[in-house]
């Protein structure tokens, strides 16, 4: 019976060889965690940067409903530094590489549509839900490139004009690769400074991105990390600011005559009263443009219609006795 019992020396031998064999396991599954895979950057650590894609939003937003009217809202996600390759690693496939340069700078950059917005694009475009349909294992088809190429255009012309404005570039287009072993830009340990934005297409938001070389701004880095550059006026954003407010509607209303009456006299009108009008002909009335008098103006006809002919800007004086706009409520 004896023989049937281990010895002490032979339980601590498989007791060790169990720890070794537990620690070995431990050690497998633990590795270092390389920092410098991924930087966040805080917001305002790149101002610059910062301020050139919040001005792009605006004028990007307006430009891509012209080509998808049922776009909500286009913002930016996030910036961030990471090793090219951990990049790459996270765009699913198929999408979309367009490889940009900005000429001076040297570099080139990546503008990337991920699949997902690709295919809620072309579905909401045909009539469809703003939901992404299922692809496996196949290439974007020749509609599909048509729009990717589309959006792309507008992208990049948009942001063309804003660097423009505060430091000449010439944003092309070299080409767009669906492979992404074709449009590697760096080596995949360097490290690149990616911006992502979201478009949200009736409640689905997908993504897109702008990925950078780090060095591709070092010839202005004043400016990119610092405001001085944005400073002065935009004019991108005033020619946008402009070109909307010519589409505004304003009421227009030309005063005949203004009369002060009693309450009592006004409560026993009754169909077929006349008001007795003291202008002539060739008396000047007052245009109101939004409650506000802006004009003088003749009235007359023209194919039938009654029409105003503006004939000089209109005043008032004010306490002083100087003149001012010319005040008073608007009648028709």
């Amino acid at each position: 019976m004896a023989e049937d019992f281990l010895s002490q020396d032979e339980i601590d031998a498989l007791l060790g060889e169990d720890k070794r064999t537990e620690t070995e396991t431990e050690e497998q599954k633990v590795r270092p965690f390389d920092f410098s895979e991924l930087e966040h950057i805080k917001k305002g650590d790149i101002p610059g940067l910062e301020l050139i894609f919040e001005r792009w939003i605006k004028v990007f937003s307006e430009r891509i409903r012209g080509l998808i009217p049922r776009i909500s809202m286009v913002n930016k996600d996030s910036i961030y530094v990471t090793k090219f390759e951990n990049f790459m690693s996270k765009i699913p496939l198929p999408s979309s590489y367009s490889i940009v340069s900005m000429k001076p700078l040297k570099e080139n950059f990546l503008f990337v549509l991920d699949s997902r917005l690709v295919f809620v694009i072309i579905s909401v475009m045909f009539g469809g839900p703003a939901k992404p349909f299922k692809v496996e294992g196949r290439d974007f088809t020749r509609l599909e490139t048509r729009v990717i190429s589309d959006f792309v255009e507008i992208a990049l012309s948009s942001f063309e004009d804003i660097w423009r404005n505060f430091y000449p570039v010439e944003v092309k287009l070299k080409s767009i690769e669906l492979n992404p072993t074709l449009a590697r830009i760096v080596s995949p340990n360097d490290k690149v400074i990616v911006v992502q934005c979201n478009m949200d297409i009736e409640g689905y938001e997908a993504p897109f991105f702008f990925c950078f070389p780090q060095d591709l701004f070092l010839p202005i880095k004043e400016m990119i990390f610092s405001e001085t550059g944005f400073t002065k006026k935009d004019p991108v954003w005033d020619k946008e600011l402009i070109k909307k407010l010519k589409h505004l509607t304003v009421s227009l209303y030309l005063e005949l005559e203004r009369k002060k009456i009693k309450v009592k006299e006004l409560v026993n009108w009754k169909v077929g009263d006349q008001i007795q009008l003291n202008k002539r002909k060739d008396d000047l009335l007052l245009l109101y443009v939004e409650d506000k008098p802006k004009f003088k103006a003749k009235m007359g006809k023209m194919k039938e219609k009654y029409a105003a002919l503006i004939k000089e800007t209109a005043f008032e004086r004010d306490e002083n006795g100087r003149k001012g706009t010319e005040s008073g409520n608007k009648q028709q």
